[in-house]
């Protein structure tokens, strides 16, 4: 690999510092390395920092792997430099270095071996830099965001935190339309969605709270419930009522799988219905996740892939309107806030 070590005087503090609490291989190099080293740097830390990732390469064309490793390589150290530094302050200048980095990789002269590699990627997609900086807008917010009044401010977060990466995965695909584009933003989002559920308790361990503050008064539940963790039949029934609503948003996205090939549509499957099973998994603890969060067991990941390959072999148009009516029933109880449309 090319010096890996920055040139730390040349620059900012703040920046500096941040790169040293990060692990070593996410620094700058002084030199940019060749395409071939790039591209095993990204198949590396794709295969060391994400469990799942061989298993959801493994439905894909030999082809597009590579193109996958070096999208997903930018993703995880964007989301690193947002979520592992630990200041604000500190994130927002390395966030501003990775911007110039991409801005780099777009005019030709990339040091980092992520964007090395991407360039590759960019040119043989025609992918618009919009949809790689996008992400970095959402891990900018949150470094100053950490409350969300209304399930629309949670949305527009989506916009730019989770959507971005189902336009990226469209474009290795070959498909561009908004019309597609929409569908993958609604699947997204739901993604998105039920990791916040997931993760309520984690989340306010980093001073975030994504359950809208308008649901919490509505269903008169206070953050101090969310601190002591304590699973009250009112916050029980706020997580029911999000809960339902991701599913929603699944149920949206669900004609996606008819408008892609079915390589991609395995895929999509795949994830689709990882992000249902944990919906699953908090109607199945009666809701109560703090401090308890819910997991998918290995048997059931066995069985998602088990179908997904399935997938592979017969159409999976089936299973959709199925899968996502199973993943929670519905909200039978009273909607105290006005306005909102029950599933």
């Amino acid at each position: 690999m090319a010096q890996l070590a920055t040139q730390n005087s040349a620059l900012p503090t703040a920046a500096a510092s941040g790169w040293s609490r990060l692990p070593a291989e996410y620094a700058i190099p002084a030199t940019a390395p060749g395409l071939d080293e790039a591209r095993e740097y990204c198949a590396r830390l794709a295969r060391t920092h994400y469990e799942n990732f061989s298993v959801a390469t493994w439905f894909l064309p030999k082809r597009l792997r590579q193109h996958f490793c070096n999208v997903y390589a930018y993703c995880r150290i964007s989301d690193d430099l947002g979520d592992e530094v630990g200041d604000p302050a500190t994130s927002l200048a390395l966030l501003d270095q990775w911007q110039t980095e991409l801005d780099a990789c777009y005019d030709g002269a990339p040091r980092h071996p992520v964007f090395v590699a991407l360039a590759e990627t960019v040119s043989r997609f025609d992918i618009p830099k919009h949809e790689f900086s996008d992400l970095l807008i959402a891990f900018r917010q949150d470094q100053t965001v950490t409350r969300f009044e209304t399930f629309e401010d949670v949305l527009a977060y989506c916009r730019y935190s989770a959507n971005p990466v189902g336009h990226l995965v469209l474009y290795l695909c070959g498909y561009c339309d908004a019309e597609r584009q929409q569908l993958s933003d609604y699947t997204c989002t739901a993604l998105q969605l039920a990791n916040f559920w997931q993760d309520v308790t984690r989340d306010y361990a980093k001073n975030r709270i994504y359950l809208p503050l308008e649901d919490l008064r509505a269903f008169n539940v206070s953050e101090d419930d969310i601190v002591c963790s304590r699973n009250t039949p009112a916050f029980r029934a706020l997580m029911q009522f999000e809960v339902d609503r991701a599913r929603e948003w699944f149920r949206k996205g669900l004609p996606l799988v008819e408008k892609v090939d079915r390589e991609l549509a395995v895929d999509i499957e795949l994830f689709s219905r990882g992000g249902l099973e944990i919906l699953r998994a908090i109607r199945r603890q009666g809701f109560a996740v703090l401090g308890n969060r819910p997991v998918i067991s290995k048997p059931r990941k066995l069985a998602l892939v088990g179908r997904a390959a399935l997938g592979k072999l017969f159409s999976s148009s089936t299973w959709s309107e199925a899968a996502v009516g199973r993943a929670g029933g519905h909200h039978h109880g009273a909607d105290p806030r006005s306005g909102v449309t029950k599933s």
